[in-house]
């Protein structure tokens, strides 16, 4: 008997995907566990496996194509079997549902006064394009760029705009064919997630009637921006006419420079010319873009040469005794971790235990492990390893907590911390004990490198269950962490000093390595965390014991 496969829920937060590619056809044998299709979910693209056996019989979703979770993917049954029934009956229903669906879009999409408004009002073949959640944890997004613009044709799989999310920036593709009638949110703007980013359809179609107003909390924003820039435009004036003639000259130029940067409002530039402009310490309002619509663009940077009287006009523009400040938007990696930190701070009691280790052995040991052929290995990685297999011991240390229980986590998931240019972030290494420390250290390597490319994956961050964050590679000695919730306990890692040290009732020069741990202790009591770290310290002063 045929049966219906539909749409699977492969995450906990997905509501919808997008079948990237099959991987059988209609009329072929499908074998329980046989891979079905690729579903790109909202936070990775995924295999979905067969468990029936018989024939493909129908395909409901096509390559390329979107559906809600639960609607017909496809039919699996005998060969040559009569499926017409079943396709019928699941598309009347699938139509109720897509009806409800886009009826609750356009619901959400307008104001309060049109809440009763139903999609049939949209023109025939417009579809409204909301801003996606990109992550698990995304809640609001901000447009970094649009690389399409209004009239502009779009195929499905081009590249829409550049979203900024509380974890990276990342490239929102249409999943639609046909014109970008309106652009809903502009460069630089923030929305909810779900709320009216574009509208497609065709070309010509009047959508003067659909709603696309950004938040009035935005428009007040920039009221305030416009004042503040005006009000920083009329210090330089004042304090210019208390100067000489020259000096007063050189004002001028340096204000009419200044105004000419700015004539346009918003300076346009794409986000790698952005970066290199922050890293380069140059201002953009200077810079003449060579891209379309006079957009900024990476050879602008490179090429680009200040002024002659650039310095003059900066020291001219503060004098002395005069206070300034520049107000930097926060990014939505910021405020994510604001928020998270602040709510683990404020919400788990924290206890913090220090420790000295005997680095001397652990020395000699790297060295005569990277003495070998094709092995790397780092302190850190020893300190991963050492950490995993010390938990193993002490599970109450590799736990989380509830308000009704305490989860012990079986399993240990180290994540690592890795500075980022606009925050931190925390890939996770799953099965930490099991690996040895060459792995660690490959694992390492590349997950910190997807970081700062801000090419890190949801998955690649989450479950993790203890936290190792290191700070020695900046000479810090001595440092305490914020544990990264829901982990019960973080560990703070300091550089490797040398300092005098007793040996043998004697004193020497002996290397010497800090570490401290941070515990919530509403899950980790004080005896316990010291017995973790006493476990971690035979480990990490005796190296040899973690090859045993």
């Amino acid at each position: 008997m045929a049966e219906i496969i539909n749409m699977p829920r492969l995450s906990d937060t997905m509501e919808e995907g997008v079948v990237a590619a099959w991987l059988k056809k209609v009329g072929d044998k499908i074998e329980e566990g046989d891979i079905l299709a690729e579903i790109e979910t909202d936070k990775a693209t995924m295999e979905f496996e067969s468990f029936q056996n018989g024939t493909l019989l129908y395909i409901g979703v096509q390559e390329g194509e979107t559906a809600p979770v639960d609607q017909l993917l496809c039919i699996i049954g005998e060969e040559g079997e009569d499926v017409s029934d079943l396709v019928n009956g699941d598309s009347a229903s699938s139509k109720d549902d897509a009806a409800k669906t886009e009826t609750k879009d356009s619901s959400d999409s307008s104001n309060d006064n049109k809440k009763e408004e139903s999609s049939a009002d949209l023109p025939e073949g417009v579809i409204i394009v909301t801003m996606p959640r990109l992550s698990d944890t995304m809640e609001e997004g901000t447009v970094a760029s649009w690389l399409k613009a209004e009239g502009d044709t779009v195929e499905e799989g081009d590249i829409l705009a550049e979203i900024e999310t509380d974890k990276a920036t990342m490239e929102f593709e249409s999943f639609n064919t046909g014109t970008l009638l309106k652009i809903g949110i502009p460069e630089g703007g923030t929305a909810k997630v779900d709320s009216l980013l574009a509208i497609i359809g065709p070309a010509g179609t009047d959508v003067s009637g659909i709603d696309t107003s950004a938040p009035a909390t935005k428009k007040e924003e920039k009221k305030e921006e416009e004042k503040k820039a005006e009000k920083k435009q009329e210090a330089p004036k004042a304090e210019a006419k208390k100067e000489a003639a020259p000096a007063a000259s050189n004002s001028t130029s340096t204000s009419t420079s200044s105004s000419n940067s700015n004539s346009s409002g918003r300076i346009f530039a794409s986000p790698l010319a952005k970066k290199m402009a922050e890293d380069k310490g140059i201002d953009l309002g200077q810079v003449s873009g060579s891209g379309e619509n006079g957009r900024i663009v990476k050879s602008d940077i490179e090429n680009f040469k200040p002024s002659a009287g650039g310095s003059a006009a900066a020291s001219s523009f503060v004098s002395v005794g005069t206070e300034t400040f520049e107000e930097v938007p926060n990014s939505q990696m910021r405020k994510t971790i604001a928020k998270r930190l602040g709510e683990s701070k404020f919400t788990a009691p924290h206890y913090y235990l220090g420790l000295d280790l005997d680095m001397d052995n652990a020395i000699a040991s790297r060295k005569a492990i990277n003495e070998l052929p094709d092995t790397k290995i780092s302190f850190n990685d020893m300190v991963i390893k050492a950490a995993a297999m010390a938990l193993r011991l002490h599970p109450k240390v590799n736990t989380q907590w509830t308000d009704k229980n305490t989860i012990i986590a079986k399993h240990i998931h180290v994540g690592v911390a890795v500075a980022v240019d606009d925050g931190l972030l925390v890939p996770v290494l799953p099965f930490a004990d099991q690996m040895s420390m060459q792995q660690i250290g490959g694992k390492v390597r590349e997950l910190a490198g997807k970081a700062r490319n801000k090419k890190l994956q949801p998955a690649e961050m989450q479950g993790s269950t203890f936290t190792i964050s290191n700070l020695g590679m900046f000479g810090i000695t001595e440092f305490t962490s914020i544990i990264n919730q829901p982990n019960s306990a973080i560990m703070s890692v300091g550089a490797i000093v040398q300092k005098p040290v007793v040996k043998d009732g004697q004193i020497v020069i002996g290397n010497v390595m800090k570490i401290t741990l941070a515990c919530d202790h509403r899950t980790v009591d004080g005896a316990t965390g010291a017995a973790f770290l006493q476990t971690f310290k035979s480990y990490i002063e005796n190296p040899i014991v973690m090859y045993v």
